[in-house]
């Protein structure tokens, strides 16, 4: 069964650090463009940050440029979200998504991806 495996979350105060991990299980993430998704209580799912498959050009919604860089290490198979500077508004569930497509683009639409993960919360309060 393909899925996607979060961990990574926790607590956190504001302005500091946290390193997201997505895990594949089932399927080569190399050939695959993977989302971050975040969903904070009443609002809408948001797209923050994909990497392509292939060459892993990455896209980064506005909310988080200059403070998030996606990453993938191939040999451990796993994509990663390293969030800095994080502020009350990062607060959220995180989701990551696996798209099977073989591209140099990616896109922060959540309806083009078709494997999800069950989440993992972040929340930043001091």
């Amino acid at each position: 069964q393909l899925q996607t495996v979060e961990s990574g979350g926790g607590l956190v105060q504001p302005g500091g650090s946290l390193r997201l991990s997505c895990a594949a299980s089932g399927f080569t993430l190399d050939y695959y463009a993977i989302g971050w998704f975040r969903q904070a209580p009443g609002k809408e799912r948001e797209g923050v940050s994909c990497i392509s498959s292939g060459v892993g050009t990455t896209v980064y919604a506005d909310s988080v440029k200059g403070r998030f860089t996606i990453s993938r290490d191939n040999a451990k198979n796993t994509v990663y979200l390293q969030m800095n500077s994080l502020q009350p508004e990062d607060t959220a569930v995180y989701y990551c998504a696996a798209r099977p497509v073989w591209t140099s683009l990616c896109v922060l639409w959540g309806g083009e991806y078709d494997y999800w993960g069950q989440g993992t919360q972040v929340t930043v309060s001091s």
